[in-house]
């Protein structure tokens, strides 16, 4: 289920206009020395008129505020960081060039970082398909795609990610029940591959509108309640005790067949119906038999 976000214009990333700060470096050095040079020239003697010593200090703020405005335009972009470059609350490109950069500094600057990031949630308790509550958790790897949708489209990006992630698990972990030993289901124990790509899917879908990317998302936690637990376990004993039973008896059906029909083909033994029937029952509790059998060693006929 994805996140609708009616009524609201979505931000698309664009690249922004910056220009290389090595080289507005060189320039304000340049600046910085030839305002050195000139300064001291134009600089009023003490019977100077009172224009020209006006004329110094005006020259002398001009220049240092060219050079503040110079100075204060310089930001560094480390690799897989990204700057959201707003002018007075105008959307106006994101830059991703790595290195010294330089704007004009009236316009905002917000650092954003493109990396990877890796959240393990907290075990969170949801009711499976079947209704019975457990405790589930999960890993999520994710990065932002999309510096605009992340700044401007959700309030704040990474606790929206957080809440994103526990609905998401909450959604995929009600979907399907924890176990299921007849093997007709997907379930949360035995389905991992299954239940990881839809939980990969549903965070992606969700995660959309903030212009986030989940690279990998997978269950670290899954376990019944504290309250459930001591009966589930029972239960799962019973199921697998009676898989195991039925599993057996199948085997020893397919045994004892083979055994008559191959004493039957070979003519070993003629056996009428009430002898098959004791020999069938007699391998049956042989097979079947959860103790060692001890066998009574006939030594007269059989008949």
């Amino acid at each position: 289920m994805s996140v609708e976000l009616k009524g609201m214009n979505t931000s698309r990333e664009s690249a922004a206009s910056s220009y290389n700060g090595y080289m507005m470096l060189i320039i304000l050095v340049v600046v910085v020395a030839g305002l050195a040079f000139l300064l001291p020239g134009i600089f009023p003697e003490g019977e100077a008129s009172k224009g020209a010593k006006l004329t110094f200090i005006g020259a002398l703020i001009v220049s240092l505020m060219g050079v503040l405005i110079l100075a204060a335009g310089f930001f560094m972009i480390q690799p897989n960081q990204a700057v959201v470059i707003t002018l007075f609350g105008e959307y106006r490109g994101s830059e991703r060039t790595e290195g010294l950069r330089w704007v004009w500094p009236w316009m905002g600057r917000n650092k954003i970082s493109a990396r990877a990031h890796n959240i393990h949630s907290e075990r969170v308790k949801i009711n499976d398909l079947r209704g019975n509550p457990i405790e589930i958790a999960c890993n999520v790897v994710w990065r932002v795609a999309d510096t605009a949708q992340a700044s401007f489209d959700v309030d704040d990006y990474k606790t929206f990610v957080n809440i994103q992630i526990e609905a998401g698990l909450r959604t995929v972990g009600s979907r399907h029940p924890y176990d299921d030993f007849e093997g007709e289901e997907v379930t949360l124990r035995s389905g991992g591959d299954v239940v990881n790509r839809e939980l990969l899917e549903e965070l992606n879908d969700r995660l959309k509108v903030a212009g986030i990317v989940v690279d990998e998302a997978g269950l670290t936690h899954l376990a019944y309640a504290s309250e459930i637990a001591s009966a589930m376990l029972k239960r799962q004993q019973a199921d697998a005790i009676i898989a195991a039973r039925a599993k057996i008896v199948l085997g020893a059906v397919g045994m004892v067949e083979d055994a008559l029909t191959k004493l039957s083909q070979d003519g070993i033994v003629e056996m009428d119906d009430e002898r098959r029937a004791a020999m069938v029952s007699n391998l049956m509790v042989v097979l079947c038999g959860e103790r060692d059998v001890h066998p009574v060693v006939n030594a007269g006929s059989i008949y």
